[in-house]
């Protein structure tokens, strides 16, 4: 798939050191128990169907835990996966294949999981213009780890977090006095980020399009309510706004939501809910 190894996360390097410290603390006291010179090969097998996403993650386990280790990917990050494929060969001290063994696993497992979910949601609505978007539902210290999955999988990501764009909801709205108040405040404090409102109502939409909001959010709005707000966006004098379904939307309502001309989705589902997937380590030779 060509994934950009320059999308990758800025923290991924201290994503894995706090993984390895949590994991080993003072020592892995069990790989003590193997001659320290033995040498072991190692691969690792994808149990299910699955799209293989994580192994900068992966190699960046390896490279902390001992430099030494070689590695075989069989596979490109972003590929579809089959039950019993062998994805990497591993060889090097036994000690460090042992250490290395289950955070390698847990990163692969989930961002696999999070990009493969992301995969067969995409694929859903591959008929249409709209954008699937990631949101801030992710498992705490994996977030920039997550969102690069998503991207992987086909999807897009939203905010990175509170930071990089303005979402403007029902309590800032009542705290500023009105949705015009609240646009007109973001873009005096950061004029260069997005700036997007949720809305409720037909009434507020038109408070957001007249305000000059980016992005509008259409929070559990109905089919109907969805295709007549698209109609109202598209016609507006002057508005350049994009809108956001958002709320309960899941496989079985996906596609009809898709195909009522709205430009983004966004789903928490991409991030929190996913299974990791089924991966093992199998042990195949060890030398002294």
């Amino acid at each position: 798939m060509g994934i950009d190894t320059m999308a990758l996360p800025d923290d991924l390097a201290i994503t894995v050191l706090r993984a390895l410290q949590e994991d080993i603390g003072s020592g892995d006291i069990t790989a003590q128990l193997i001659d320290g010179d033995a040498v072991a090969s190692a691969s690792i097998i994808s149990r299910e169907h699955a799209v293989l996403c994580g192994t900068p993650w992966a190699n960046e386990v390896l490279r902390q835990v001992d430099r030494s280790v070689s590695i075989d990917w069989l596979v490109n990050e972003g590929d579809e996966l089959v039950p019993n494929q062998t994805i990497v060969k591993l060889r090097g001290p036994a000690r460090a294949l042992l250490t290395a063994e289950r955070c390698m696993l847990n990163f692969l497992q989930t961002l696999s999981a999070t990009a493969s979910v992301s995969r067969a949601y995409a694929r859903k609505v591959a008929h249409t213009d709209v954008k699937l978007l990631d949101t801030r539902k992710t498992i705490p210290g994996l977030r920039t780890a997550q969102k690069y999955a998503v991207r992987v999988g086909g999807c897009f990501n939203h905010r990175m977090g509170l930071f990089d764009a303005f979402l403007i909801k029902e309590n800032h709205i009542s705290a500023c006095g009105s949705i015009a108040k609240a646009i007109q405040t973001a873009r005096q404090l950061a004029p260069a980020k997005p700036v997007e409102v949720e809305v409720e109502t037909f009434s507020e939409l038109d408070q957001a399009l007249s305000a000059g909001a980016d992005i509008i959010m259409l929070d559990n709005f109905s089919l109907d309510d969805m295709r007549t707000a698209v109609r109202i966006a598209r016609t507006y004098p002057n508005s350049m706004c994009q809108l956001e379904a958002s709320g309960g939307i899941n496989d079985q309502t996906l596609v009809a939501v898709a195909e009522t001309g709205v430009d983004f989705i966004s789903m928490g589902v991409l991030t929190k809910d996913v299974k990791a997937i089924d991966l093992s380590m199998r042990f195949e030779h060890f030398n002294v």
